[in-house]
């Protein structure tokens, strides 16, 4: 079973600091300029009239964007689904495959702010090879942002089932 972050929608001030972390976090450079035109966080905060959360990749088991893939770009490995983005042709299958909007493909930019001519798939990768985790769930001011392990959805189904068992469940009639 794989692990994702989850965000709850009640927390979320839509501060958008999780963004910057992802960007700050999956950048090549020991102090990045950030500007619009680099600027792709692999999370996107949404935000309506009453609420705003961040949408990530829920790193399905049967992922439709690994299925989509036409080039093997896309792998289940280490409790997440990632992108080996030198075999990313930036077709964008999984972009339309994705039933929560978390793909996302983007032009690379070179270093000396030029446009290259590359497209790849961008997606949360649970910041794969950061040892403290995700950066979005490290830096949230409010503690929106959560890593769900499997382990966690087993004690939170435990629970559920002892509240069902000893009746305290909402009363739903």
């Amino acid at each position: 079973m794989n692990q994702f972050v989850i965000a709850d929608m009640k927390l979320c001030i839509g501060c958008r600091t999780c963004e910057i972390a992802c960007v700050m976090a999956h950048s090549d450079e020991a102090s990045p300029s950030i500007s619009a035109e680099n600027f792709s966080p692999r999370l996107k905060v949404m935000k309506t009239f009453n609420v705003s959360a961040p949408m990530l990749c829920r790193q399905c088991e049967n992922a439709p964007c690994l299925n989509a893939c036409p080039n093997d770009a896309i792998h289940n490995r280490d409790g997440s689904v990632q992108v080996v983005q030198s075999r990313c042709i930036g077709c964008k299958s999984c972009m339309v495959a994705c039933p929560y909007g978390a793909m996302e493909v983007v032009v690379s930019f070179a270093s000396d702010g030029t446009r290259q001519q590359r497209a790849q798939a961008s997606k949360c990768d649970l910041c794969h090879g950061r040892s403290a985790g995700p950066a979005c769930v490290e830096v949230c001011p409010t503690a929106a942002l959560t890593l769900i392990r499997p382990a966690d959805l087993q004690a939170m189904q435990r629970e559920k089932q002892q509240r069902t068992a000893c009746g305290t469940t909402p009363n739903l009639r």
